[in-house]
């Protein structure tokens, strides 16, 4: 977030804050001064002081007190409330112009091939290449619509699907084994050093989806000649952990738990910049707590590839 855009309510919070407070003090100070002057006068002109100094009055200063704590806190809360409001419409515009380039650029594809196809006499080699990448295009332009519309029936829990007890070693060894065409020169191997089968009740086709989404991730953030994916289960106590292990450009600490939000992006590192919607891994927490389980994200650093682990309740 630009400094400059969060920096002047900060210090309009700080200085609201101050002033109240500040108002509070001078009350309870000017009510001393006033109790004190009023002893005096009682004194000097012999009155009863449970009619000058009424007691209670130490009971409102209490009550006001309070009540100025609630008003603080009512202030802060409205002001972290407008913080993340604020944050979070950043990175809707953020997810905005980058969408918008997801979708602008496979339509332009298709419509350059197009022009191509009507305006030029082409051999069937050359008309296939062509007819080949058109259906790349559309098959992009229907997974970014895909997963908003996925995204959108999963949190408003409107998403009708029944979870299957199923071998869970058996249905990643499958799924990578169906789709192992769209991971051209990729490596992937599943490890499950202990030999047992893990059932676990899951939702074929959102499982399917986190599966996607982790593996699609590990190649698109990798600059390794051969990206390489080892997925391992771990049982450690009452919990099943699924670790995706890749030879990526890793994730920097500070970006380990921001990249579950919704429409964040990583930035740019070296020379890999921002790709997709910002919304892979999102939806990937979201599958994930839907199975009741979770998704951390562990790495050494810059360059030294990332771990992301699935831990699935037994």
């Amino acid at each position: 977030m630009d400094q400059s855009k969060w920096f002047y309510p900060i210090i309009v919070f700080i200085f609201s804050v101050l002033a109240l407070a500040a108002s509070l003090f001078l009350f309870i100070y000017w009510y001393m001064e006033a109790s004190t002057g009023l002893e005096a006068v009682v004194a000097r002109f012999n009155l009863e002081p449970s009619v000058v100094l009424e007691s209670r009055s130490w009971v409102v200063i209490l009550v006001l007190s309070l009540l100025v704590g609630i008003i603080l806190l009512g202030i802060f809360t409205i002001f972290v409330y407008n913080l993340k409001t604020y944050q979070l419409y950043r990175l809707q515009q953020n997810f905005i112009n980058n969408f918008t380039h997801e979708l602008k650029t496979p339509v332009t594809s298709l419509k350059l091939f197009l022009e191509t196809l009507s305006k030029h006499e082409l051999s069937r080699t050359e008309q296939l290449k062509y007819i080949g990448y058109m259906i790349q295009d559309v098959t992009r332009l229907s997974d970014n619509i895909g997963r908003i519309l996925d995204l959108a029936r999963i949190e408003s829990k409107s998403y009708q699907g029944k979870l299957v007890e199923s071998d869970l070693v058996a249905v990643i060894e499958t799924f990578c084994q169906t789709n192992s065409h769209l991971f051209p020169g990729c490596e992937i191997n599943v490890h499950n050093p202990s030999k047992k089968s893990f059932h676990y009740p899951v939702n074929s086709y959102l499982f399917e989806m986190l599966l996607m989404n982790l593996l699609t991730n590990a190649v698109k953030y990798n600059n390794s000649e051969k990206p390489r994916i080892d997925i391992t289960f771990d049982l450690y106590k009452q919990s099943l952990h699924i670790k995706f292990e890749d030879n990526g450009i890793g994730i920097e600490k500070a970006q380990r738990k921001k990249i579950f939000r919704k429409f964040y992006q990583v930035g740019k590192y070296k020379d890999m910049t921002a790709k997709g919607s910002g919304l892979g891994l999102h939806l990937v927490q979201n599958i994930a707590r839907i199975h009741k389980g979770r998704v951390v994200a562990e790495s050494k650093g810059n360059g030294k590839g990332s771990v992301f682990t699935l831990i699935l309740p037994l």
